[in-house]
């Protein structure tokens, strides 16, 4: 670790020495450009509330609850047109509990988005200049969550036909569909641990892993929906068999031991399919914590669940595969999520095709036969999966994007009702638990409510215990969708290109050292034990990199102080052989206390082989402040690099590498103009002008150039979260690689 941390102090003393450009001034651009004001939080609409209302009960809104004490569930009311109805009364519900009819407690209409926006038309001079480079991510903060959307596909059971209809209304979602608020993660049923992406509302890496989705061909859809059919050489009309294909030789039913694929083919669709569901089973599980409406949208070529009443040598193993449904839609319902399913084989075609052989009649009256029983048995578990936790399953259309706009619209609200379940609901039967069914009823006309259909009967808490080995521990934190908060921690993760031919993530894992439990020893010694695990995952979901290491930290005087309020800085450097999309994950532990946190970043690592025009990531830091100058911020620089935290009035440098800039082939100098913008919740607050890049006393290369800047933040700048962007354009370039940009956010404090 040490010789880590001496590295990457040295790759920051070297950029640092970097002289800082004119100092530029976001106070004076803030004070003549107001900062936007702040959206007020949505209200939601306060229909009659039953009385009386528990007190406890006041906070327990938004989620479903099952307690000994409340059961608490969601419902969404649609009229005939399948518009939400949002104006229902408590009196106008009726719900009953394995025939049982409740009394409501508890009872809300829950506004979870606003409906989109209509496109507006776009005049001449209202068109976005396409030349200017686009403004960065607005980072999405847990209260400002309005809907989480895992976003499913399920290559284990999706043709490679299908598929490139499923990413094409994927990318319609990101494009045109996503709302400020909004969650969303791709994820691919088949890619394992890495599958379960860190939630964003960063448009690019959402477009990042569309592209990197991809037909599985282990899994149990072929390339097309329906395999092709193929002639059958002994069933001919009159011949010796009569058109009898059984006494041809041939089997007259699908599965018949006399054929041999049959079995085989059996076996492949019954572990494909559990794969499918222990995957919605860990998304559904790692969702369980996260804010916000929460709905997963699997695109799935569908899987069976019954046995096929028509072939007696059906032999899988279907009561497990009901059991695992079940436990699966229980797991979402206590989860709050709800599970819409889209069949990615949209309006499937079962007549025969230019690619079918078949030798007569008969034998293509099967081959239909077969078809329609194979679609209608393979929509069983996704009509299954959508009906159990009330959402809706969209079948027969070929515009899968409309589909998706049909969900998002169902997310638009829903009521949230609760009752005093008996004790009885959780007694156990014979040892085990019993399922509990709900049944809703409106009493208003011409409208439809769809809910979940019930829950075993424990209580949250006595279904597993907490994780309790280290081992387990960390891999509930690894699993997490979300930043845990048992240890305060902050990542940060920056591309650079030390030498020509490598690519290096370096990663700043920051703790919070009050957070840490130590141990008295002599000499006024202070010792800390903390686990760190960190995995390094690729685009095809696999590790390329792994860091699990126990660390002794031992601290006094000022030293024990500095870490008691300022933390420490954990430093990795992760080697990459080729560039891509990366996700780091990383756990610590704190071996006295057993606390656990986690954090997880995205990065992007270009390739530099092509020549383009590349900027690495941006180091942040406080500067030193002046002689006599009380300083305004902290002066450590591995920690400001990683916290990223600075007070108002504060001086701040940003020191950054320019890979592949174009250099004049007389003078061997290069044509470079910086910019520096500010933004905040999206809006511009600050735009310096462009400057010509000033090498300095540095060698005037292209192939990597240190550049940075001062900025000086304003006084009056409001304490909030903001986003830093660098642009530089290259004037001996051409097109669209003429200008690069490169962002990082930050946090004014007061």
């Amino acid at each position: 670790m040490k010789k880590q941390l001496a590295r990457v102090l040295a790759l920051l003393l070297l950029i640092t020495q970097a002289p800082a450009a004119r100092t530029a001034s976001p106070e004076r651009e803030a004070r003549r450009t107001p900062a936007p004001p702040q959206q007020p939080a949505q209200q939601r609409p306060a229909p009659p509330q039953p009385s009386p209302t528990p007190a406890e009960d006041a906070g327990e809104d938004d989620v479903v609850r099952i307690t000994s004490n409340l059961v608490q569930f969601d419902a969404v009311v649609t009229d005939r047109q399948g518009r939400l109805v949002t104006d229902l009364r408590p009196e106008e519900f009726e719900v009953l509990l394995d025939g049982k009819r409740q009394e409501i407690s508890n009872f809300a209409f829950v506004a979870a988005a606003q409906p989109a926006a209509a496109a507006p038309v776009r005049t001449p001079e209202a068109r976005p200049d396409r030349s200017a480079p686009p403004p960065p991510p607005v980072p999405v903060r847990a209260g400002q969550v309005r809907r989480t959307i895992a976003l499913v596909v399920d290559d284990l059971g999706t043709s490679a036909t299908d598929l490139y209809y499923v990413k094409r209304a994927l990318k319609k979602f990101v494009e045109e569909q996503m709302q400020p608020g909004d969650l969303a993660a791709v994820i691919q049923t088949g890619k394992g641990l890495g599958a379960l992406q860190q939630f964003t509302g960063d448009r690019q890496l959402l477009q990042r892993a569309i592209d990197s989705v991809r037909w599985n061909p282990l899994g149990r859809a072929g390339v097309s929906s329906f395999a092709a059919a193929e002639r059958d050489p002994l069933a001919q009309a009159g011949g010796a068999s009569g058109g009898n294909p059984a006494a041809a030789g041939q089997s007259s039913e699908p599965g018949d031991a006399r054929d041999p694929g049959a079995a085989l083919e059996e076996f492949r669709e019954g572990v494909f399919t559990v794969g499918t569901l222990g995957a919605l089973d860990f998304i559904v599980r790692g969702m369980k914590e996260l804010p916000g409406r929460k709905s997963v949208i699997l695109f799935s070529g569908g899987f069976p669940v019954f046995r096929d009443a028509r072939n007696p040598n059906d032999s899988r193993d279907t009561e497990r595969l009901a059991e695992s449904l079940r436990r699966l839609t229980d797991q979402a319902n206590r989860a709050s999520v709800v599970i819409y399913t889209m069949d990615a084989r949209g309006l499937a075609v079962t007549s025969l095709t230019a690619a079918d052989s078949v030798g007569n009649a008969q034998q293509a009256l099967r081959v239909l036969q077969e078809r329609g029983d194979e679609l209608t048995r393979n929509r069983e578990g996704l009509s299954y999966l959508a009906e159990q936790t009330g959402g809706l399953f969209i079948k027969d259309t070929n515009d899968l994007g409309a589909g998706v706009r049909r969900v998002l619209e169902d997310q638009r609200g829903y009521y949230l009702v609760g009752f005093r379940p008996a004790a009885e609901v959780f007694e156990r039967a014979d040892g085990r638990t019993r399922f509990n069914k709900f049944e809703v009823k409106v009493t208003r006309p011409g409208v439809r409510v769809r809910t979940r259909a019930g829950f075993y009967g424990y209580a949250e808490g006595e279904a597993k215990p907490a994780p309790r080995t280290r081992a387990e521990q960390m891999l509930a934190a690894l699993t997490s969708p979300l930043t845990s908060g048992g240890l305060g921690l902050r990542l940060t993760s920056l591309f650079n290109s030390p030498a020509e031919g490598t690519i290096v993530v370096d990663s700043l894992l920051h703790v919070d050292g009050s957070r840490l439990q130590l141990a008295d020893e002599p000499g006024g010694w202070k010792r800390a034990v903390f686990d760190v695990v960190a995995l390094t995952f690729g685009e095809n979901g696999q590790v390329v990199d792994e860091i699990n290491r126990t660390e002794t930290v031992r601290v006094r005087g000022d030293v024990l102080e500095s870490m008691l309020k300022g933390g420490l800085v954990y430093v990795m450097k992760v080697p990459l052989k080729k560039p891509g999309a990366y996700q780091l994950r990383v756990a610590v532990r704190d071996a006295a206390s057993e606390r656990v946190g986690s954090a997880s970043q995205f990065i992007e690592v270009p390739d530099l082989k092509k020549e383009r025009l590349t900027l690495s990531g941006i180091f942040l830091t406080a500067a030193e402040p002046a002689a006599g100058q009380e300083g305004a911020g902290g002066t450590d620089p591995l920690r400001d690099a990683t916290v990223r935290q600075f007070r108002q009035g504060t001086a701040v440098d940003f020191r950054y590498h320019i890979y592949n800039a174009k250099v004049e082939g007389a003078s061997g100098r290069t044509r470079l103009q910086t910019q520096t913008r500010l933004f905040r919740d999206g809006q511009p607050v600050y735009q310096s002008p462009a400057q010509p890049y000033d090498p300095g006393a540095r060698p005037a290369t292209g192939a990597r150039l240190e550049a940075g800047r001062r900025m000086q933040l304003g006084t009056q700048l409001p304490p909030g979260e903001y986003v830093l962007q660098v642009v530089v354009t290259d004037e001996l370039a051409k097109g669209k690689t003429r200008t690069a940009t490169q962002w990082i956010d930050f946090e004014i404090i007061k």
